[in-house]
């Protein structure tokens, strides 16, 4: 079954009169028929009131905007107030063409003219920007905050910061850690340390004010709920300096 097209639907709703085959289409397809309200419903909310004419005149840019958004048609790409509108090349009208002149020295077919159009693209092209918007937050990774910790300073330091645990919705910890300045003669690296300091976990290098470093799988924080970014010498030794900027205790 060949079902109707967006444009075939949008001018109906928008009142319009279709082919004979086209209406009957309708009648007959309950999914053109849903499209078909669904359209219907979003010009009625936008229909204007009696203050409609004291609405201020769109530039051609609008139009240009709601054509491309909503992918019209090259017959459709004049702007129907009057002014030239900037459509891309791939909607340009085709050359020599021009609109009908209407009262009021504006141009342009005459659905397009009538005020309830414009506001019914507004609408189709802010519900699309949704509907965009929409997507991207669906496709953004879910986490799930598992325990933070307030960083102080430690001895002649002053910096101050914080630091989470974060879990990915595929099960991936990650540790976030937040500094107020850089007071490392060396550079900065991010430490887990063991409640009686005797073991720890490095997790790399802090070479700005925030990081996210991996935590390695397996890695029980209860083990290792201390948060140190220490001051470390570049001598070539892995180990801890001894000399800690800031240490925090995770806690859930």
């Amino acid at each position: 079954m060949q079902h109707l097209d967006s444009e075939s639907l949008s001018l109906l709703a928008l009142g319009e009169e279709l082919e004979v085959h086209a209406a009957d289409h309708l009648h007959s397809c309950p999914d053109c028929a849903a499209d078909y309200v669904g359209l219907r419903r979003t010009v009625v909310a936008a229909r204007p009131g009696p203050d409609a004419t004291a609405l201020e005149v769109p530039g051609p840019h609008v139009w240009a905007g709601i054509h491309r958004t909503l992918g019209l048609s090259v017959a459709v790409a004049e702007n129907p107030l009057g002014s030239p509108a900037a459509v891309s090349p791939a909607g340009a009208s085709p050359a020599g063409s021009s609109a009908a002149a209407v009262p009021g020295g504006h141009a342009g077919p005459t659905w397009l003219r009538r005020p309830g159009v414009w506001l019914a693209a507004a609408a189709a092209t802010a519900l699309v920007a949704a509907g965009v918007f929409w997507s991207i937050r669906q496709n953004e990774p879910v986490i799930t905050p598992l325990a933070s910790a307030q960083l102080a300073p430690v001895d002649q330091h002053s910096a101050t910061g914080s630091a989470r645990i974060i879990e990915a919705k595929d099960g991936r910890r990650t540790l976030e850690v937040t500094l107020n300045r850089d007071e490392a003669k060396g550079y900065q690296e991010v430490w887990l340390i063991a409640p009686d300091l005797s073991r720890l976990v490095s997790l790399g290098v802090l070479a700005a004010e925030s990081g996210t470093f991996p935590l390695p799988a397996g890695l029980d924080l209860a083990e290792y709920p201390i948060v140190d970014v220490s001051d470390e010498p570049v001598d070539g030794n892995p180990a801890h300096s001894s000399v800690s900027i800031v240490r925090g205790t995770l806690a859930s």
